[in-house]
């Protein structure tokens, strides 16, 4: 079966879709993000997640997480607003208590980077919450169960599964990406579940592959230094902040295709010995040349 036509993305295409930040406009005017993540042995990676979405020029972002990462959530970074979740792990009781102490509604939330769940219900009342108050979401990692896909279908969510994850949720086999010959199949398959489910997916790899069900794109990872941990964190925070402004197929290809500029500039600074923290050290360089200001 022939896979989907595929649409190219480059810096103009990123030009164009990009929002331009209005002269006039005031803190939330360009987005505000919730990151819910985090656990006793992965505390950095809603950290990462949260700096990202500040990066990719979000106004306010919320960082919530356990009790325990409290402190060194905020040691940080000043620029971190950290809402403590009650629990270590997310459960029912935290879950609403969240929803509750939110002190604004927010745009976007993405949910799952290094958290630990303590019931699956826990998880799906969160995810149902946040869309009845009509923000929309990221959902990584953790996040990404079977039993979420109907609380989601139809809501133009975003997930952003790695291969295993990706098994994981639709509950398939999705041949290794090192098979060339199977790269259609995989393209494929990743258009026809976000088209069946009415979300958008991107599944990572050496070759990213993006679909909302209509529209699909494959971006090529631009060095193999980006393996190293927290850089899928620093996507789904890029995609969290892009998705505030933008389409969710817009705000995927984006955030990809900048994590990846990022990734090659932190490359040419330190080979292969780059750490997640240095994309965020880098987006803005990556980022200042799609730059534009709508004077009013």
């Amino acid at each position: 079966m022939e896979s989907p036509e595929l649409v190219k993305i480059n810096d103009d295409m990123i030009k164009k879709v990009l929002v331009p930040r209005k002269n006039s406009s005031r803190k939330g005017d360009n987005g505000i993000v919730l990151v819910v993540g985090g656990s006793s042995i992965y505390h950095g990676a809603p950290v990462l997640a949260s700096i990202a979405a500040l990066r990719s020029g979000t106004d306010l972002v919320y960082t919530a997480v356990p009790s325990v990462n409290v402190e060194s959530t905020r040691s940080y970074s000043p620029n971190l607003i950290v809402i403590p979740l009650v629990d270590q792990r997310l459960t029912m009781g935290s879950a609403a208590r969240l929803i509750k102490s939110l002190p604004k509604k927010v745009d976007v939330a993405t949910i799952g980077m290094g958290m630990s769940i303590a019931k699956k219900e826990a998880l799906l009342s969160l995810v149902e919450k946040l869309l009845q108050n009509g923000s929309k979401l990221v959902l990584d990692a953790s996040a990404l169960i079977p039993e979420i896909l109907p609380k989601i279908k139809g809501s133009n969510c975003i997930i952003t599964p790695h291969g295993g994850e990706y098994m994981r949720i639709f509950e398939t086999e999705l041949k290794n990406y090192n098979n060339s010959n199977s790269e259609n199949e995989q393209i494929w398959d990743v258009f026809k579940n976000a088209k069946k489910y009415g979300i958008t997916i991107i599944l990572k790899g050496w070759k990213n592959i993006i679909s909302d069900g209509k529209l699909t794109t494959v971006i090529e990872r631009t060095t193999p230094a980006m393996t190293v941990g927290g850089t899928g964190d620093v996507l789904a925070g890029l995609v969290a902040g892009f998705y505030s402004k933008l389409d969710s197929f817009e705000a995927s290809c984006t955030a990809v295709y900048l994590n990846g500029l990022a990734g090659i500039i932190a490359y040419q600074k330190s080979g292969l010995h780059i750490v997640a923290s240095d994309l965020l050290d880098n987006l803005p360089e990556a980022l200042k040349k799609f730059d534009q200001i709508e004077n009013n």
